[in-house]
């Protein structure tokens, strides 16, 4: 079950509980390229990215902003970090939302006008704090009255993140979501859970420089995919050190496998083992890339589920449930299989061809 939260909409995209997790990347553009910042929206929108957020630091970004929000096929959304006023600008240019961090921006007045800007104008507020951004009494004092500091973390960041909310209630803003990140998974999650429990806002899940995809994959899968299957959580990122569309892949896969995505194809297949007379992992990676380009293309694939095997034992026997399938036999040749009956033996050559063209529905 889902966490009930507040709902609103930001831009487009539906915020809540009432509507599906949406999917957030950032740009590593300079948003002053305007051009390129473009490039890479439309590039992470193709792969089925839902938000957008791009760095507000100068007064070159902000302007660039009316361009980019008017031309972005995605909300757009502000991150505004060590220039309060950028905030005010970037509304002007019609973000859909801003991020504030509350371990940066803190003075209430600054705050107010934020607020008052952003009703005006509909924008939603994330009120997005890191575990680095935090001072360190916050920390230390709690561990001197006994927290570990795990709970410690957690628990400050919790109270940073509330006393921000807190005073932009004040002003009257309640389009707020908010955001409690830290790069240890356990920090995050026990922050994450005891918002959850406090407050209704929406929550933008992730775990803060999880690292390049090797790691960060994994890391943010436990770290997101826990959350999530414990109701908690309405737009996620996964923060690599890699191509934002990277990013996107990572939180469609983790969002599938949650089961709060459908999963318009699921590749399934084995692990390789002395049987294997072929080169499964490159098999996999191969058909792999050809569902993953045709999907990103528009373009349907006719089977629901597609297996990948290394011999006949785990061909048509244990993927009987597939759609259809390919594996390698005995004599170095690949044999295609339909909910578990051989339709074909080939060589390699051709019958990769002609598998792939049965994917793509030209066979």
């Amino acid at each position: 079950m889902r966490r009930k939260t507040r709902n609103f909409t930001l831009g487009t995209v539906g915020i809540g509980s009432e509507y599906p997790v949406s999917v957030q990347s950032m740009c590593n553009t300079r948003t002053s390229d305007i051009g390129a910042t473009l490039t890479q929206i439309r590039a992470v929108a193709a792969c089925g990215c839902d938000l957008i957020r791009v760095s507000a630091d100068t007064p070159q970004d902000c302007a660039a902003l009316h361009t980019i929000c008017r031309e972005s096929p995605l909300p757009v959304i502000a991150d505004i970090q060590f220039a309060a006023e950028a905030a005010l600008s970037a509304i002007a240019a019609g973000v859909a939302g801003v991020r504030v961090n509350p371990g940066i921006i803190h003075d209430p007045a600054v705050l107010g006008k934020i607020a008052a800007a952003a009703q005006n104008s509909g924008t939603v507020i994330r009120v997005g704090a890191n575990a680095g951004s935090l001072k360190p009494h916050e920390v230390a004092g709690r561990i001197a009255k006994g927290m570990d500091k795990t709970e410690a973390t957690a628990a400050a960041l919790c109270e940073a993140v509330l006393a921000q909310c807190t005073l932009l209630e004040k002003y009257g803003m309640t389009n707020i979501k908010a955001a409690l990140k830290s790069s240890n998974i356990q920090v995050t999650m026990r922050a994450y859970e005891r918002f959850a429990a406090q407050t209704d806002y929406p929550l933008h899940l992730g775990l803060t420089e999880a690292g390049t995809p090797r790691s960060g994959e994994i890391k943010s899968a436990v770290c997101i995919g826990t959350l999530l299957n414990r109701g908690i959580g309405d737009t996620i990122r996964v923060s690599l050190t890699a191509d934002p569309a990277r990013e996107v892949e990572a939180a469609l896969k983790i969002l599938e496998s949650c089961d709060l995505r459908p999963n318009p194809v699921d590749i399934i297949s084995c692990p390789t083992c002395g049987r294997t007379e072929i080169d499964l992992i490159g098999l996999a990676e191969k058909v792999e890339s050809i569902v993953r380009q045709t999907l990103v293309a528009g373009k349907s694939i006719p089977f629901a589920k597609i297996a990948v095997m290394g011999c006949p034992v785990n061909g048509p026997g244990e993927a009987r449930d597939a759609d259809i399938g390919i594996a390698g036999s005995r004599n170095g040749q690949l044999i295609i299989f339909r909910k578990g009956e051989v339709t074909g033996a080939y060589s390699e050559a051709e019958g990769f061809d002609r598998f792939a063209a049965m994917l793509t529905g030209n066979l």
